[in-house]
């Protein structure tokens, strides 16, 4: 379809592969970053991060955290009581079951504690450059306001949007995520300022009577 391709050209376009907002130096850092990430904003994670990773530098010292301390690093975070359960376990898992390496496969990544399959493929993206789709919040909302997909869940608008761009798929999914965080807001979404503009049919863009 040729209002598609031109989305998809548009997007690359003006997010010339895109990275994740999440600050990180190794693999190990990213996971821990993107399980944080879930329903809180990259800002917040990037705030909290650096002392937890000077008390926890490595999988092995997250491993054999006490929960109660662990809490207190990530407690300005969303769901902090869960997240800093699911982030031991995690480790732990690692340690045990993968000789203290994080794994780089899907379903393998999916068998941690609190890694769901957008988490998954946010880690691949990121550090494989993976062509995988994950959609949050942002990637749910731009897809739908854009006619991209009418899907109710997560996983099926992954799929729509799988079968529409087929490839580029990892900067497809920054990019979204930051068009959806800057431009096409939730709440009052820029519509004067968007490049897509004119392809998008959305029944609350903000359109400017004469």
């Amino acid at each position: 379809m040729k209002r598609n391709l031109q989305i998809k050209e548009l997007f690359l376009k003006h997010f010339d592969r895109a990275k994740t907002e999440l600050k990180f130096n190794n693999l190990y850092e990213l996971i821990v970053c993107v399980m944080l990430s879930a329903q809180c904003t990259d800002k917040r994670v990037n705030l909290i991060t650096p002392k937890l990773f000077k008390a926890y530098p490595d999988i092995k010292s997250l491993a054999n955290a006490n929960l109660s301390s662990l809490k207190t690093y990530i407690q300005s975070c969303s769901f902090f009581n869960n997240k800093a359960q699911n982030l031991i376990k995690m480790a732990q898992a690692v340690c045990n079951d993968f000789n203290e390496e994080i794994p780089l496969d899907e379903e393998k990544l999916k068998s941690l504690a609190g890694v769901g399959q957008k988490t998954a493929h946010v880690v691949l993206i990121e550090w494989c450059g993976a062509n995988l789709m994950a959609v949050d919040t942002h990637v749910f909302r731009v897809s739908h306001r854009l006619g991209l997909s009418k899907a109710k869940t997560a996983q099926a608008t992954e799929e729509d949007l799988i079968k529409i761009f087929k490839d580029e798929l990892n900067h497809l999914h920054q990019a979204m995520v930051l068009f959806g965080r800057y431009t096409c807001k939730a709440k009052k979404p820029l519509c004067k300022e968007c490049f897509l503009s004119h392809l998008c049919q959305s029944k609350d863009k903000e359109i400017e009577l004469d």
